[in-house]
């Protein structure tokens, strides 16, 4: 089949390489000029990492990966240990692949580097609209280009133009599954690891939590980098662009008082860029196929970020599209095999994501103690749920 992708995130280029190997042809469209190598650290589990090992890719990101050997939740200012799991070893025994911190820019290279042929993407293509026919899909760009296809895969993000076109006469004309301000806004940054003192942390993935807040701090290229994100309570909305940039000052004053790691990497951004943006999410779609287009990662399902799971979501998607595609007797039946097979998954992880964002930012101490034993009692049920799901070997609906 030829199959068109619009966006060329993590998503779309899983899905490109996927559908690669399985021997289809593959055109990517993506609206930006360029890809410009912004500081962002990206959470894998193994429900991600074991589709890049299937798509050859694993053993180059784990030579520019981190693998923690475990995670911490800390109070924001003592520093006392809420909750801890295991990563490591022992995760990587339990489910037969790794858990690895990656800056975002080495994953998107890698999977570009990995594509069939560089003609295969198409920069700087602003989509216009789709039209959808008995026997093809034609995609329209800015430049008045015409493009046909058997399939086309709307994965350009919570805003997606192929979305909109898409559910225009249905459920997207319900405000209620509109992108909608979440009342947070994330900071973001990187600092060197010399910057900081020698013994500033261990290879762990650390989150301090308090009051409306919550920062969280890992190591990425092979703990060369320290990365932050840090999620602040606003009334106001804010800048929903992941590159703008923000005054450190106002970093320094949300983060005021907190523990003295965090005043450490706080401190170390006096210098360098810091990025803000505000928080978006909708309510899960109850349907995001026709019979030749569908939608994958943010633009079928935009997941908060704290459960570190919206690129592995995009990663499974991109798995189970392909075989489902390969799989069914006819395209309409597999886009609809892949829905089912994923809209019920990713529903449960964009509310569960949500919930645990309201957890971090619990003002009550006492609560929240209280509200991290309810986590620890629920881990290990919790990492499997996510960690052990198999997307290239889950029995397809």
């Amino acid at each position: 089949m030829k199959v068109l992708i619009v966006g060329a995130g993590i998503g779309g280029l899983c899905a490109a390489l996927c559908l690669q190997k399985a021997g289809h042809e593959v055109k990517v469209f993506e609206r930006s000029t360029e890809f410009v190598d912004t500081g962002a650290g990206i959470q894998l589990g193994a429900n991600a990492t074991r589709i890049l090992q299937y798509l050859g890719l694993l053993s180059k990101l784990e030579s520019l990966a981190v693998k923690p050997y475990g995670v911490f939740f800390r109070n924001y200012s003592s520093g006392e240990i809420l909750y801890s799991a295991e990563f490591g070893d022992r995760y990587q025994e339990k489910f037969a692949a790794p858990y690895l911190h990656l800056h975002r820019a080495d994953l998107h290279k890698t999977l570009l580097d990995a594509l069939a042929d560089p003609k295969d993407l198409r920069l700087g293509a602003k989509v216009i609209a789709y039209q959808e026919k008995k026997e093809s899909v034609v995609l329209k760009v800015a430049d008045g280009q015409c493009f046909e296809g058997d399939v086309l895969i709307g994965a350009d993000g919570i805003r997606s133009k192929i979305k909109t076109q898409l559910l225009n006469d249905s459920e997207i004309n319900n405000s209620a599954i509109k992108p909608q301000f979440t009342g947070n806004v994330a900071w973001r940054g990187i600092v060197t690891s010399n910057q900081l003192p020698a013994d500033f942390m261990d290879a762990v993935v650390t989150n301090f939590v308090g009051p409306k807040k919550h920062m969280v701090i890992y190591y990425l290229r092979q703990q060369q980098l320290v990365n932050f994100v840090a999620v602040v309570q606003r009334d106001s909305q804010q800048d929903e662009s992941w590159v703008t940039e923000a005054p450190w000052q106002e970093l320094k004053s949300d983060f005021a008082g907190w523990h003295p790691t965090v005043q450490t990497v706080v401190d170390a951004m006096a210098d360098q860029p810091c990025y803000r943006w505000a928080l978006y999410d909708h309510k899960p779609l109850s349907n995001w196929s026709s019979e030749r287009v569908t939608l994958l990662g943010d633009a079928a399902h935009a997941t908060l970020p704290f459960l570190a799971s919206g690129a592995a979501m995009a990663i499974e998607d991109a798995r189970i599209l392909q075989r489902s595609l390969d799989k069914k007797d006819s395209i309409a039946k597999a886009l609809q095999s892949y829905q089912a097979n994923r809209i019920k998954r990713t529903a449960k992880i964009q509310a569960m994501s949500k919930k645990v964002g309201s957890l971090y930012h619990i003002q009550n101490p006492t609560l929240q103690n209280m509200a991290f034993k309810v986590v620890k009692s629920k881990s290990k049920k919790t990492e499997s749920f996510l960690g052990g799901y198999d997307a290239n070997l889950v029995e397809l609906i």
